[in-house]
């Protein structure tokens, strides 16, 4: 019983992981890269539409990226969306395409990213903290219950201890790994 609240706990632990994972695709390095618009919606005949779903993205050199929209009549509020954005993105519209030059980061900038991915991070972290809190209460739950033995519910708050503490080791090192990014001029 205990071994598949545990096993149930990682898994939790590992999507929070695939969860920043993804989060920090989308924070700007310099780089021009399509996942940067991916959460960027697109006001489409008055439903909130993601620009993947509107257009093709692509990157044509490291510091432009390359919107062609399936439909030119949605040209106007994809420039529009992307200009809005808080990206601080100045797209170009030459009535079939969209480029968006990529300019380089400011230490200013640079700065405010890297608190922005403190702050990602940190809620991360406080999910997996949430995630091992909700294990630890089953377990206390099942002793009280007496379905499990006081020895089997302290290995059981161990292990899950362990798993959470590998869990924030791994999204520190993403972390670290994607500050590094930022910072690299």
């Amino acid at each position: 019983m205990t071994q598949a609240a545990i096993q149930e706990a990682k898994r939790r632990m590992q999507k929070a992981e695939q969860d920043l994972r993804a989060e920090l695709a989308t924070i700007r390095t310099g780089r021009a890269s399509v996942s940067l618009l991916d959460h960027v919606k697109v006001d489409y005949y008055g439903t909130p539409t993601s620009i993947k779903e509107l257009a093709k993205l692509s990157v044509a050199d490291p510091t432009t990226l390359v919107v062609q929209p399936w439909d030119v009549s949605v040209l106007p509020q994809i420039e529009k969306t992307i200009r809005s954005s808080d990206l601080g993105l100045n797209p170009a519209n030459d009535g079939k395409i969209i480029r968006i030059p990529i300019p380089a980061l400011t230490e200013e900038r640079r700065k405010e990213l890297v608190r922005h991915l403190h702050k990602v991070l940190e809620e991360h972290r406080t999910a997996v903290r949430n995630i091992r809190r909700d294990t630890n209460e089953v377990f206390k739950k099942l002793l009280k219950e007496k379905k499990i033995a006081e020895d089997e519910e302290r290995r059981a708050l161990e292990e899950v201890q362990k798993i959470t503490d590998q869990a924030i080791a791994h999204l520190d090192e993403t972390g670290k790994n994607k500050e590094k990014e930022i910072l690299a001029v």
